[in-house]
């Protein structure tokens, strides 16, 4: 639910009425209900516990008080009736309970002290006011005493008694010379509690006549002083010499040694001492020493450390005071006088008690009859408080008895009450050193509903704005509320509106749409109410046209321009301000509907201008700084940042904001724009500066909000067009009181790590959100579906707490509150975690496989029982392998493969299968905790397939007329071989391809002799097996009939051995990565066609997804594929004899967190190439300036030495092959085989596939998808290639073409 908006300050007492759970000072009665609606006496206003007053004015006590009907109002003195008829000094306001005496004209204030309380009565019940002690306040004069002089040597110890007169409230007390200046004091003299003067040791410039202490009563602001105190202090040698021949031992006062000595205390006496504090004052504790040289304090304390953040030194470290002292500051605190000469210890020991504080004060009750109320009054202190109850002002024990009240101690439970149980009860806890009395009423009201908004009220506001339309309401039993749209709408609900507690509809976003009337309906048991209001939502006023910057010279004009666009029904007023105040008022300032305009412009005239618009729903604003500079640049000024601000002052201190002043520094002739203020928390971040705030460059106070418990220290910095200036000095610190949390910890998790717990876990509150010592967390949990009650346990400042014990993988709403010593904070909202998880119990059943085609086959199961999950479902994982194949068993090891299917799917596909071969899978549910038990093993077979290319090709036996293939099986038959299929062709002198011939094979032959060859001929061989299903890869080999000695000439090449080929695409492979494929094929057929590609997800029954290839290439690169997925393909040929290769099935590689970066991208690869590049330039350029002179160079005598470098034997370090020539001279071919001495031809020799030049899956591709490094080496030409070639250019014709 969207959280609630604050309300008005004028709706909320009428709001806090209604929820019936507000103390009774804010709960003032709404003047529509105050004809019939009763209630009890509520005491408003009343003075202090202890109130000391001014004898020279009136005695005024207040009490006032509220309630229907209104109350009268009665007084006791000390105990019994006060009777204000019978003294003509003694009135009562009217319409109130406040007392005036009037001790002005006659009378004196001692005979009106005393006890005073006030009862405010009505027919509903009685409050009562606090007992209200009225004294009168005293500042008596000194006693006349006559002080003689004192005459002390130097270094020795004096105090100066002060002892002044007792006063209420006691005096301040302060040193002070005849002129009124403070004496000055130092470690070494110093002015103690009780406001004596302390002498550590005197020096001869103590000398003085004038020691004045004085008393100031601040209650009636009367300053009472002591006589002046002479004392003189003489040195040793003016004793020796003068003063001591003349002075008797009488005379001398204290005739003490000055030499150096040990500290010894002067205040407190003896080795131990006792203080007393109440909780939350200020502890303050006191050790004066006297020694020479001057003593140092220190403070430890006995039996723990001091608490950081609330102890602070003052009077030169004498004084030790620790703020808001609680119970736990009890214990030994020991200070330590320290000199060269020694050291002395004095031990006090500190007892804190406490009087009574709320933990619970009773709150109103506003019931109806038959309901149930419970009044609760909790409160601690030390010694514990006694709680007792009174009800309209009578001890309850002695009050007359209600059936329908019961009290238990600090609580008074309701029961089926009645019209008769109102009445107002007072709780009074006490103990030895205060009390606490605090009244709350029980009123019974039977009333039906009513609406206090007053009916057809127009609401208009700003669209996309929020819109809070009313329905103040009342009734007894509280009332219902619901809200409708138009006549016949139905009630609005909270997924778009948001119903606040005190019946307010709330639209988060209002639209135009949002137009309309709007019915509240109120219902109790006791009747309905209703009420209509409207809602018209205005366009917004924005600006079309606002001010912008300017910089102008001196007696020159400028203008700037506000244009706004608003409602049509509002009508706007256009304000313009300078530096946020009113335009000076000047005939140079002129202002037209648009514009404003200033004339003959001046040096003052800078600044900020501001154009406000306003309508009676909203208002905007646009400012612009106008830069005054001088008409000549000469002598140019400069420019800087701003001096720092300086003299910073805290004034207005108050518990959650400050005021800060400072006086800016020189801005170095660029006007300062802004101040920037940063604040410091020593007590939490010491070092670490924040920003808190920020101003105008006019000005130099600012109002600062504050976070409880927090120790600030601020520092201001100024910022003009040429940059900030550097930071101030530090202010004065400031110590904010601690308040309870005002947010609880974020990131509420809750998730077991075993079976049998719950981890809880938060992000704890830092030290500047805790608002207060004694930070901890009270942490609570329930099962979700359960009716159990919240369990709760308060930890330390930690973020983590474990539940142990719980069952397995139950839901669990969970909830982390902060608190800390003040209190805690708001009620945090439940978060939902779970227990830990458990290995799934249930294996999945009705396993069954269907066979898509010979690699890919689906698996589909049944879900397991949700409860048998214990933990978060995952997905289900798939483990298969190749049992063995139809053909043969498998000797290898068995290699288990495992897909993971996420989430509840009941399927998947599993890709890569090897045809025509027996596999086995099981299934498992996978949860957070791992797998659960395998399914029953299910075996499926896969179809046929294609066979692999034969493992090997060799030609035996080369006579004139025929050739002897040898041949082995292919590695993978896929299926049951049906025979092998063998084409082959001549190539004559020129590379051209002769006539086709095609030959069929049994399948158990692994040797062929082919006769009637041509003598002396060249001739391809293309050779691939069959199964059932189709054709497989073939394996190519060239070899050549030996030569006619006799000298017959060759027969024509096609002379009636040409059968004629259909076309075919064949051998389709894919080369699959992450996101792509490089798709390649085989085609056998006329040339100039055109292919295209077509795939889709295999298994699916989605259409197939078509792509177009380029010009008549044999490969294709697909992009955009998803990571992970099995994708079917295949090709065909465009045109009327349009045919289409057989499917394949590939997978994309699994999504990887990075890619392999692309070499040819990088900027060190990019240098290199340029180096070569340069090089290669400079070598081509030396070769063409001597082949011009004539002379011979490598390439050329490597020219004269082999007329055909393109046709060589396979080098015998790389493996490839020397290539056929195409070049401009169309050499003859050169007799010899191309084939190895041993005439074997390996199948990862040959293959064509573009897998092989890219390496695999893991090869480089360009966008386009060819390889980044292209394949040397000239392809394979298909049989019906005719003579074109791929060969890339040799070195030599590389230079032949330069030159």
């Amino acid at each position: 639910m969207p959280k609630k908006k604050p309300l008005s300050a004028g709706r909320a007492p009428l709001f806090l009425f209604l929820c019936q759970m507000i103390s009774a000072l804010d709960v003032p009665l709404d003047p529509k209900l105050l004809d019939d609606l009763v209630q009890p006496p509520t005491i408003t206003q009343q003075s202090p516990k202890d109130y000391i007053i001014d004898p020279r004015e009136n005695i005024v006590i207040q009490c006032e008080a509220k309630g229907k009907p209104p109350p009268s109002f009665s007084w006791t003195r000390n105990g019994t009736h006060f009777d204000i008829d019978k003294d003509p000094l003694v009135t009562m306001k009217p319409g109130s309970g406040t007392l005036v005496i009037n001790i002005m004209s006659e009378g004196k204030a001692e005979t009106y002290e005393g006890v005073y309380q006030c009862t405010a009565r009505n027919e509903r019940g009685a409050a009562v006011s606090n007992n209200i002690v009225v004294r009168p306040s005293r500042s008596p004069l000194w006693t006349k005493e006559r002080l003689e002089p004192i005459i002390l040597r130097s270094g020795q110890s004096l105090v100066l008694p002060c002892r002044p007169p007792i006063g209420l409230p006691p005096a301040i007390i302060f040193w002070m010379d005849n002129s009124f200046q403070r004496l000055p004091q130092s470690e070494r003299v110093s002015q103690g509690l009780n406001g004596d003067l302390y002498f550590s040791n005197v020096l001869p410039e103590d000398t003085r006549e004038d020691y004045i202490c004085y008393a100031r009563f601040n209650h009636t602001q009367t300053i009472q002083q002591k006589q002046p105190i002479s004392l003189k202090v003489i040195s040793v040698d003016e004793l020796n010499d003068t003063i001591a021949a003349n002075l008797s031992d009488t005379e001398f006062y204290g005739a003490k040694s000055s030499k150096e000595r040990p500290p010894t205390f002067l205040t407190p006496e003896g080795n131990e001492s006792h203080k007393e504090e109440l909780r939350g004052n200020v502890l303050s504790l006191e050790c004066i020493a006297e020694g020479l040289p001057t003593p140092v304090i220190y403070w430890i304390k006995e039996d723990g450390t001091l608490p950081v953040n609330r102890t602070f030194y003052r009077n030169f470290k004498k004084t030790l005071q620790i703020i808001h002292v609680s119970e736990a500051d009890s214990g030994n605190y020991q200070c330590i006088a320290k000199n060269a000469l020694g050291a002395v210890h004095h031990t006090i020991s500190v007892t804190v008690k406490a009087a009574p504080y709320w933990i619970v004060a009773p709150h109103n009750l506003v019931l109806s009859p038959g309901e149930n109320g419970t009044l609760i009054c909790r409160a601690n202190g030390n010694p514990k408080p006694r709680i007792s109850w009174l009800t309209n002002g009578v001890p309850v024990e002695i009050a007359l008895d209600d059936p329908s009240r019961k009290i238990d101690g600090d609580t008074i439970m309701f029961s089926n009450v009645q019209e008769s149980s109102s009445a107002v009860y007072q709780c009074n806890a006490s103990n030895k050193y205060g009390y606490l009395l605090a009244n709350a009423f029980v009123n019974v009201l039977a009333e039906p509903p009513r609406i206090l908004t007053s009916a057809n009220t127009l609401y208009q506001v700003i669209a996309n704005r929020p819109a809070l339309l009313d329905c103040a309401f009342f009734g007894s039993p509280m009332p219902t509320i619901e809200w409708f749209k138009g006549t016949k709408g139905s009630a609005l609900h909270e997924d778009i509106y948001v119903l606040h507690d005190n019946g307010t509809l709330e639209i988060p976003v209002a639209q135009k749409d949002s137009t309309g009337t709007y019915t509240c309906v109120a219902r109790n048991k006791l009747g309905m109410a209703k009420n209509e209001v409207h809602l018209e939502i205005k366009d917004p006023t924005r600006f079309i046209k606002q001010p912008e910057y300017a910089v102008v010279q001196r007696g020159s004009k400028v203008s700037f321009e506000c244009k706004v666009k608003h409602d049509h029904t509002l009508i706007p007023t256009i304000l313009w301000l300078k530096d946020n105040g009113e335009l000076p008022n000047d005939e140079r300032f002129s202002v037209d509907k648009d514009h404003l305009v200033v004339s003959d412009v001046k040096d003052e005239d800078g600044g900020t201008y501001t154009c406000a618009a306003n309508t009676t729903l909203d208002s905007v604003s646009a400012s612009a700084v106008l830069r005054v500079v001088a008409p000549t640049p000469t002598p140019a000024p400069i420019y800087d940042v701003p001096n720092p601000p300086f003299d910073l002052e805290l004034t207005n201190q108050l518990d959650k904001s400050v005021q800060l002043t400072w006086t800016p520094g020189d801005d170095n002739n660029s006007p300062i724009t802004k101040f920037i203020i940063e604040y410091e928390d020593a007590m939490h971040e010491a070092g670490l500066w924040r920003h808190q705030a920020e101003v105008s460059g006019t000005q130099t106070t600012a109002q600062l909000k504050l976070s409880p418990y927090v120790n600030y220290s601020f520092r201001v910095m100024a910022e003009n067009s040429i940059g900030r200036s550097v930071p101030s000095e530090a202010s004065e610190q400031y110590l904010t009181k601690a308040a309870e949390p005002d947010q609880n910890p974020t990131a509420v998790e809750g998730l077991g790590t075993e079976p049998d717990n719950l981890v809880i876990t938060w992000k704890p509150l830092n030290g500047f959100q805790s608002n207060g010592p004694g930070l901890q967390y009270k942490v609570s949990w329930r099962q979700k579906d359960g009716d159990d009650e919240w369990t709760s346990v308060v930890v330390a400042n930690v973020s983590k707490y474990i539940v142990s014990g719980t069952p397995t993988f139950v839901p669990y709403l969970i909830k982390v509150q902060a608190l800390n010593d003040v209190g805690f904070a708001p009620e945090p909202a439940a978060v939902m975690g779970h227990s830990g998880e458990d290995l799934p119990m249930v294996a999945p059943g009705n396993v069954r496989v269907s066979v898509v085609n010979s690699t890919l086959a689906e698996a589909h199961w049944d879900p397991v029982p949700p409860k048998s999950v214990r933990g978060h479902l995952q997905g289900y994982r798939i483990y298969y392998w190749k049992a063995q194949s139809s053909s043969k068993r498998n000797r290898r090891h068995i290699e288990k493969k495992i897909l993971t299917f996420q989430g509840s799917k009941t399927h998947g596909m599993l890709p890569g299968l090897q045809p025509y071969s027996h596999y086995v899978l099981n299934v498992r549910v996978v949860n957070g905790k791992g797998e659960g038990p395998a399914s029953a093993d299910r075996g499926f077979h896969t179809p046929e397939g294609v066979p692999s290319a034969p493992s090997s090709l060799k030609i035996v036996n080369p006579t004139l007329d025929s050739l002897t293939l040898e041949w082995d099986p292919p590695s993978h038959p896929n299926g049951i071989l049906t025979e092998y299929i063998l084409k082959y062709q001549p190539i004559n002198s020129t590379h051209e391809l002769g006539p086709l011939v095609d030959l069929k094979i049994p399948a158990n032959k692994t040797r062929w002799t082919l006769k009637n060859l041509n003598f002396s001929t060249r001739y391809k061989f293309y050779f691939y097996a069959q199964t059932s299903v189709g054709s497989g890869s073939q394996i190519t080999e060239e070899a050549i009939t030996t030569v006619d000695e006799a000298g017959i000439l060759p027969p024509d090449v096609g002379a009636g051995k040409v059968r004629a080929v259909s076309p075919r695409i064949g051998n389709v492979t894919a080369a699959a990565a992450e996101t792509y494929a490089n798709i390649s094929w085989e085609y056998e057929g006329p040339e100039h066609v055109k292919f295209y590609v077509e795939y889709g997800v295999a298994g699916s029954k989605e259409e197939w997804r078509k792509e177009i290839v380029n010009g008549s290439r044999s490969f294709f690169g697909l992009k955009g594929l998803m990571p992970g997925t099995a994708y079917k393909v295949r090709v065909g040929a465009e045109g009327d004899s349009g045919f289409v290769s057989s499917e394949d099935v590939f997978e994309t590689g699994p999504a990887m967190a990075s890619r392999q970066v692309d070499i040819a991208t990088q900027g060190w690869f990019i240098g290199l190439m340029c180096a070569v590049a340069l090089l290669i330039l400079i070598l081509l350029i030396v070769c063409f300036i001597r082949r011009n002179k004539g002379g011979k160079y490598p390439v050329k005598e490597k020219e004269d030495a082999h007329a055909d470098p393109e046709i060589q034997p396979m080098k015998e370090d790389d493996g490839t092959f020397g290539e056929y020539s195409d070049a401009e001279d169309h050499k003859p071919l050169k007799k010899g085989s191309r084939t190895p001495s041993d005439r074997t031809v390996k199948k990862e020799d040959s293959d064509d596939s573009l897998v092989d030049y890219g390496e695999g899956v893991n090869g480089q591709f360009n966008e386009d998808g060819s390889f980044i490094g292209q394949y040397s080496g000239k392809k394979e030409k298909e049989p019906a290639e005719g003579n074109e070639s791929s060969e890339a250019p040799s070195p030599v014709n590389a230079m032949n073409s330069f030159v």
